[in-house]
């Protein structure tokens, strides 16, 4: 205890007694977990799937990881899973890279071969995307042939109609405010 005293002139007794306790092995440090607020990592798959079907995938999620890791190594993928999990959405699969496109079909063509899952309840396979607000401003609350409200469906027509909007996928409908009470204005 008196050389640590020397070598840390500044350290209190109170910490002096942990570092002691941590080297003669009597106590040992608690882990520190990495808490982020950047949202899911890209290193997941997220598998939609009907909450039933989530309950008996995970039920077995031990070998799947195995299987799924076969599948990984026939196409000659440098993915591994890790563990499975479940969320309120379906699965999440954790890898040590980010999934590729054919790893995604070959991770979503094993998840609906499984005899626990119905394949019809199985969505489309992704990597977690982030989720930005856009606002339009300056569009018309009335259509110009109809005069007729514009609704959240013309909106979203209209965004896929253009190139810019290729790869995005809405998480939500789009919201369309009036501007005033008494503009032909909106907000979207």
């Amino acid at each position: 205890m008196l050389k640590i005293k020397e070598a840390f002139p500044s350290l209190q007794n109170k910490k002096i007694e942990i570092v002691q306790k941590i080297i003669s092995g009597s106590e040992k440090p608690k882990p520190r977990i990495n808490m982020t607020t950047k949202g899911p990592s890209r290193k997941r798959v997220i598998v939609p799937m009907k909450i039933n079907s989530t309950n008996n995938f995970i039920k077995d999620s031990s070998t799947h990881v195995i299987n799924i890791n076969r599948a990984l190594k026939n196409i000659k993928s440098n993915v591994m899973v890790d563990f499975i999990c479940s969320d309120n959405k379906g699965i999440v699969i954790a890898t040590n890279n980010i999934a590729s496109p054919s790893d995604l079909q070959a991770i979503e063509k094993y998840v609906k071969s499984t005899v626990c899952v119905e394949a019809k309840h199985v969505e489309s396979s992704r990597l977690p995307q982030s989720k930005s607000y856009l606002k339009i401003i300056g569009v018309l609350y009335l259509s110009e042939h109809t005069n007729t409200r514009i609704t959240s469906d013309d909106v979203e027509r209209i965004l896929k109609s253009n190139h810019i909007f290729n790869d995005i996928v809405l998480a939500s409908k789009p919201r369309i405010i009036k501007v005033s009470p008494k503009s032909d204005m909106s907000i979207i």
